[in-house]
């Protein structure tokens, strides 16, 4: 780890949660379970669409109308919007990976400050991180709607430096996300990757300055921060 690197940006969706469990959600109104990933997929793409053209629209916006699109084929065992409903409030229900909360609470044993920076809303990050009695561990809950622009556009991070106060080359970004860590790496970020599944990094995306399968193993190879207690 470069020695003024004192900032920890996560990504929240897929990083910090667990968003295998909205299959649930999508399987209890009695919609196939897979549709979750072809919705996840194409809200992330929308959001790219918009932010190429300059313009940006709320997480919960495009995944309301993305998941009206999805569910219109399917069977379902209660009404359209009524499903849609339900549905995205799962967003707010996820649980943690179980490396997520030893591997932030060791980051910050090891003097970094952590924050986070989502696509998604604020709220969704407070749900997740208040039940785990790791709210008090971030410093800042921070959501590309404050930015004007999503992730991975340069602005998105240059937002959330200024935020902390502190230069981009300051922070390290974390994600299991390739395209995020790319974009973060091109405005100046050091970037971890969070490989849960042994998934071969892509070539044409910048790689990344850290590598672990677990938030505790890549918490072990940053190694102590400049604000570690003595």
């Amino acid at each position: 780890m470069a020695p003024d690197t004192s900032v920890i940006v996560f990504d929240v969706n897929e990083t910090l949660s667990d968003m295998s469990l909205m299959a649930d959600r999508f399987e209890e109104v009695c919609a196939p379970g897979y549709l979750a990933r072809l919705w996840f997929a194409t809200v992330l793409r929308e959001g790219f669409a918009l932010a190429a053209a300059g313009a940006s629209a709320r997480f919960a916006d495009i995944g309301t109308e993305v998941l009206r699109t999805v569910l219109s084929g399917a069977d379902l065992d209660r009404g359209l919007d009524a499903a849609v409903s339900y549905v995205m409030a799962g967003m707010k229900e996820l649980k943690l990976h179980p490396d997520v909360a030893p591997g932030m609470r060791l980051l910050k044993e090891h003097g970094y400050r952590l924050v986070t920076l989502s696509n998604g809303s604020t709220d969704v990050a407070e749900q997740l991180l208040g039940p785990a009695g790791l709210r008090d561990e971030v410093d800042l809950v921070l959501s590309v709607e404050d930015a004007g622009v999503w992730k991975p556009a340069q602005a998105a991070y240059e937002y959330a430096a200024e935020a902390c106060g502190v230069r981009p080359e300051q922070m390290m970004m974390v994600a299991v996300h390739p395209w995020d860590l790319h974009g973060a790496a091109g405005a100046g970020l050091r970037t971890g990757w969070i490989n849960r599944t042994h998934a071969r990094y892509p070539e044409y995306f910048r790689a990344p300055d850290a590598t672990a399968a677990t938030l505790v193993a890549l918490a072990g190879e940053i190694g102590p921060g400049p604000g570690a207690a003595a």
